[in-house]
Parts: structure tokens; C-alpha cells; sequence
């Protein structure tokens, strides 16, 4: 115990001290080939048929390494990549030699679903920061899938972001072909520049009985950053920029018609109509505004199916309207979520402005809110609150890169209505000590002054101001990996446009893993295991929680993978303490190129908050998932709880 009290007094100097010794080795750098990108003044026709002639004049790029399930190993299968450019658009070809093509796992998918299936790739660092890029994913019958990423701290990824680009895929005797047309307007770039370096990788999964992934580049698993192992294309010279002027309007109308006795003839109610315009307008291809007046969300999907049973925080919900996904990246922060737009839920107007410049990234954004609702946090629990008036939002970030991977980013959220404001101020970044040890920090002050109607209704303070910090420290190595956590939320921090589901504690966290590679064709091809302490106590010095946990995970032949875990956690819930032990069991495998099932089991005593006691808990998820042909899949799961 009286370790422990000592971690808790120094936890800073505790967790610098813990890494102090191992940032002392830095990291060779990967060897990185360059090319110089073919211009051809010539469309194609994407159908998945390279029979234009002038694809042998392009760029031929041999996917000559296996990054998965070995290091820098040989390719089981041979692929070429082919890529040009016109001016305008990016054109790129793969050709995937299969000595079985009966074996080819690929249906007509939607957008982003792809991922089960053999998918050729293009990962492109437009900007050449090593900090940011673009995954176009195509399978062999022409579905899409397209990310955002960054690397900062690791490989990152935002599924959100959707282009507009063309690709079609064909299975030939031989394998499968695959084309792609990708618009220069879709992306962002440097402008003004006579000639542009991207970084760039050419990747192809091919699932088989194990996950085989096929590159240009032979990564090195002791270098935690992706892009900065990225070869280089050199080219594109003399782009022209596109205004990319984008409008998008909507009418909508609603009518209520009711009934003034049963049985009995409708009344029909007043229609009420309202007009609205989406705008997005590239001023270049570094900077895009976006606007909208009345937007209509009714395209948007339905949120997913979200239990808020058992639970003493508020269910986080993921952004899904077109407005404020477009250039989201560029509002994020290291290790806060200051702008959770789920918050800004009736917005009948807004306007942004992100964009990238050299090493300065920029982004703007203002909205005036008809439904605002707020998170409203402790250390025991968290809920929303509705300020049942119009606010106004203001929001701003700038991030500028340091060095091959650093970054030092401001932020500022501004919300305010007639009584109410809330203003938040942060400074946070990252530093690379080499090319395996990270250091990550946040720095944040929230000053709140509540409304007549939150003091009243929610018992908080006309005014509220307080401070929170954080520090990540990380050294990802290819056999093993340690990290080490420190949080400093103070009582009164707000943010009112974030997502900070708790505050009024500290928390200490320490960690780390192993893993073990073995041969492609053993029957367990790798084996892990992970481990971490956290322990946390409210900002009075009461411990709230300490938890231990660790997995064991083994993945082999039949793309099979088993997971068993335990956790230990010690909770104070309401000033009592209860002890929690959970156990848990996760299985995966394909028996067939077409069916995918799994099971997870988990069995243990967990906190039953609504009664204040505990209480035994078994569940048990299980999904199959089954291709009966390109067109028909049939997805049962099956979730149990007790």
C-alpha cells in the first residue's frame, strides 16, 4: 500500500521515470524507394479490363513483400500495380495473380464492408507530412472502401470519410484485375507547387487459410509510424486547382393530421415546409469551406442500437451527418475530445473553413443550435442535459508539425446562449523521441457559467472553471510493447461541446505486452499477451477504482483466433466498495472462404447499480455470417444476458 500512495503523490514523475531509461535507442529508418509518376493525357474506361493501350506506359510498381503474417517475407502470390495521372484524376491498376481463383473471397458489398474480403489497396500521404493520409480499398468485384487516417501514434483510422472516386474489379482465369479513377478534387494536396512528392504504399490482403498482406514496402515492426516507412512518388506536376463548388438543397415538408373522437374522419393539420442548401466549395485543393441553412438529416442512417442498461455514463453515440464529417480530423485533438458534434443536435445554420498549408493546419467552425444539450459529468456518473434554448457555437483548432512526426496544436470551444457560457482552452501535441517512443500530452482550462435554468434544475454553481491534464508515454517495439498513462480531470471542467464523461479524479495507468511470431504455415502462427494496472482516486484523495487485466490471444490456421481474459476490479460505487472479478472467452475462425463465425462468452460479478449490490453476470455473443453468393448474405447473431 505504501507503493502505491507513493505512485499516486508523483504519478508524473513516477511514469517519466519509468521511460526515462528505455528512450535511449533510437530506430533505424526504412529504406524508401522513389518513383517518378507517368503523365498520359488519356481516360480509361473502369470495368476491371486493362485494355487500353497506354497502361503499359504507366508507372509499374511489384507488390515484391509479405508483411503479414511474416516480416519482409515472400509473397505467396504475385501482384503488379500500374498508376498514372492525366492532370485531373489518379489512375491506378492492380494485377492479382491467384493460382486458384475459385478461392477468391469477394461478394458485392456496401460501402466500407469490405474487409473480409481479398482487396487490393492505395494508401496515399498527399501532403508528404507522414502524418495523414487516404486508404482506397476495392475487393475483385468493384466494392469500395475508403478511409481517413493519421499517424501520430500510432495507425488511426476514421472509416467516416467518404470520396467520390470510380473502381471495378474483374476475376479473370489467371486471378483478378482491379481499376481505379480517383479525382484529384476529391483529395487535398500542397498548392502551388510546380512538382508534388506523395508518399505512398500499394497493398494486397489475401485471405486465405491464413491473412496474407502484400506491399511494395517491406515494414519494419520496429518502427511504430506506417507512413514514415512509405516509399516516395514524385509527379503531378502543374495540377490545376478545382473550385469543387458543391450545392446540395433539400425540401422538406411535414403535416400532423389527427382525430378528434373514434371512430371519426382526420382533420388535417397545417403542412409546414421548410427550404434548405448544403454547400462545399474547395477554395484549393489544400482548403475547403463548407456551409448549411436548415440542413435535412433525414438521409442519415439511423443511430445504431446502443443499451444504456446497467450503466452510470452517458452512451456515446458516433457522428454520422454529412456537414460535420467533412474534414473532421482537423478539429481532433491528442488525448481530449473537445468537439463532440452530437452535442450541436439542431443546427439551422453553419459554416466551416479546414484546410492544410505546409506545416500549418487550420480549421473554423460556427453553428447556431436550436436544440442544445449538454454532458454534465462526476466521478460516479454522467448524463445529458438540455439547455432548452438557441446557443451559438464557435470552434477553432491550428496544428503545426514539428520534425519528422511531432505536433503542437491550440484548440478553443466557445458555446454561449442567453445566461449560459461555456469556453474551453487547450494546448496538446506529440513528440517522438525515435522512431519507437512517443510521447503525447494535453493541457486544457474550461471556464462555465451556468443558466438560471441548470442551476435550478441540475444543482451546479452559477460558475464553474477548473483544469484538466494528460500524458501518454509509449515504446511499441516488434516484440513487445510498454505504455504508461497519466489523467488530471478537475471537478469543475466542462466541456460543453466535448465528450468528457468524467471528471473530479486522477488516474494512473502502466502496461504492456509481448508478442510471439511463428512460421505462415504453423498451426499457431502468432501468440500474444497484454497486460495493464490502472488505479484511480477522486480529487479529495478517495480511491474510486483499481483494476488489473490481461489477455492471452493466440491466432492460427483457418484465420482462427482465441482470446481469454481476466479482469480484477476493486470499485467504489456510492462510498461502498465492491470487488468484481470477470473471466472471458473470444473464438473466431473460417472454416469456408464464405462462412465467418464466432462466440464470446464472458461470465463474473459485476456491479448492479441500480439496486447498489453485486450481482453475478453471464453473457454470451454469437454471430455467423455466411455468403451464399455475390449477391445474398445471411448475418445472425444471437446476444445473451444474465
Amino acid at each position: 500500500m505504501q507503493y502505491l500512495i507513493i505512485i499516486k503523490k508523483q504519478s508524473v514523475f513516477f511514469i517519466l521515470s519509468f521511460f526515462f531509461l528505455l528512450l535511449t535507442t533510437p530506430s533505424a529508418l526504412a529504406n524508401k524507394q522513389h518513383y517518378s509518376l507517368t503523365r498520359i493525357n488519356k481516360n480509361i474506361t473502369v470495368d476491371g479490363v486493362m485494355n487500353e493501350a497506354h497502361w503499359q506506359d504507366a508507372t509499374r510498381i511489384a507488390l515484391q513483400f509479405q508483411d503479414e503474417p511474416n516480416e519482409k517475407g515472400t509473397p505467396p502470390v504475385k501482384t503488379d500495380a500500374y498508376i498514372y495521372e492525366d492532370g485531373s484524376n489518379l489512375y491506378v491498376a492492380f494485377v492479382a495473380h491467384d493460382p486458384d481463383p475459385t478461392h477468391i473471397r469477394a461478394a458485392l458489398r456496401d460501402r466500407d464492408t469490405l474487409w473480409q474480403d481479398d482487396t487490393v489497396a492505395l494508401v496515399i500521404d498527399t501532403f508528404n507530412d507522414e502524418r495523414s493520409g487516404c486508404e482506397f480499398y476495392v475487393n475483385p468485384l468493384g466494392a469500395q472502401g475508403d478511409i481517413r487516417m493519421t499517424d501520430t501514434d500510432g495507425w488511426q483510422q476514421d472509416l467516416s470519410w467518404n470520396a467520390i472516386w470510380d473502381s471495378a474489379g474483374k476475376v479473370t482465369e489467371q486471378g483478378y484485375v482491379v481499376e481505379m479513377r480517383i479525382p484529384f478534387k476529391a483529395l487535398r494536396f500542397a498548392q502551388n507547387k510546380e512538382q508534388l512528392t506523395w508518399g505512398f504504399a500499394l497493398m494486397r490482403n489475401y485471405q486465405r487459410d491464413v491473412l496474407y498482406q502484400l506491399s511494395n514496402i517491406g515494414f519494419d515492426r520496429d518502427i511504430k509510424c506506417s507512413l514514415c516507412q512509405f516509399d516516395k512518388l514524385t509527379g503531378f506536376e502543374k495540377i490545376t486547382a478545382s473550385k469543387n463548388l458543391q450545392l446540395t438543397p433539400t425540401l422538406t415538408a411535414l403535416r400532423n393530421d389527427t382525430k378528434s373522437q373514434l371512430p371519426g374522419d382526420w382533420e388535417n393539420g397545417d403542412v409546414n415546409a421548410e427550404v434548405g442548401i448544403d454547400l462545399r466549395w474547395g477554395l484549393s485543393q489544400d482548403a475547403v469551406i463548407n456551409a448549411t441553412i436548415n440542413p435535412d438529416f433525414s438521409q442519415v442512417e439511423t443511430d445504431s442500437l446502443a443499451l444504456d442498461i446497467n450503466t452510470t455514463y452517458s452512451i456515446y453515440y458516433e457522428e454520422k451527418r454529412p456537414f460535420f464529417l467533412d474534414g473532421a480530423s482537423y478539429f481532433k485533438s491528442s488525448l481530449f475530445e473537445l468537439l463532440y458534434t452530437r452535442t450541436i443536435a439542431e443546427p439551422n445554420l453553419g459554416a466551416k473553413l479546414t484546410g492544410k498549408t505546409a506545416n500549418h493546419s487550420y480549421a473554423v467552425m460556427f453553428a447556431d443550435d436550436d436544440n442544445s444539450n449538454i454532458l454534465l459529468p462526476t466521478n460516479q456518473g454522467s448524463g445529458f442535459a438540455s439547455l432548452n434554448e438557441n446557443t451559438k457555437v464557435a470552434v477553432a483548432r491550428y496544428q503545426y508539425d514539428i520534425g519528422q512526426q511531432g505536433t503542437v496544436g491550440i484548440s478553443s470551444t466557445h458555446r454561449e446562449g442567453d445566461d449560459y457560457r461555456n469556453t474551453v482552452l487547450s494546448v496538446d501535441g506529440s513528440y517522438w523521441f525515435n522512431q519507437s517512443d512517443t510521447l503525447s500530452y494535453q493541457v486544457a482550462s474550461s471556464d462555465t457559467r451556468n443558466s438560471a435554468f441548470l442551476v435550478e434544475n441540475y444543482n451546479l454553481s452559477q460558475t464553474q472553471s477548473d483544469q484538466a491534464y494528460a500524458i501518454k508515454l509509449t515504446r511499441d517495439k516488434r516484440d513487445y510493447k510498454l505504455f504508461a498513462e497519466y489523467e488530471n480531470i478537475g471537478a469543475d471542467y466542462r466541456a460543453d461541446l466535448g465528450y468528457q464523461a468524467k471528471v473530479d479524479y486522477e488516474k494512473v495507468i502502466l502496461g504492456g505486452g509481448q508478442t510471439w511470431y511463428r512460421d505462415e504455415n504453423d498451426l499457431v502462427t502468432s501468440w500474444s499477451y497484454v497486460a495493464d494496472w490502472d488505479k484511480t482516486w477522486a480529487k479529495n484523495g478517495d480511491l474510486l477504482e483499481q483494476e488489473y487485466e490481461g489477455y492471452l490471444s493466440f491466432k492460427g490456421q483457418k484465420q482462427s483466433i482465441f482470446e481469454i481474459g481476466l479482469i480484477h476490479r476493486y470499485e467504489n460505487y456510492n462510498t461502498n466498495f465492491y470487488n468484481q472479478n470477470i473471466g472471458y472467452i473470444y473464438s473466431g475462425f473460417k472454416p469456408t472462404k464464405d462462412l465467418r463465425l464466432s462466440l464470446y462468452v464472458e461470465y463474473g460479478s459485476r456491479i448492479d447499480y441500480s439496486n447498489e449490490q453485486l450481482g453475478d453476470a453471464f453473457d454470451t455473443q454469437t454471430q455467423a455470417v455466411w455468403d451464399i453468393n455475390n449477391h445474398w448474405q445471411v448475418d445472425k447473431s444471437i446476444a445473451t444476458a444474465n
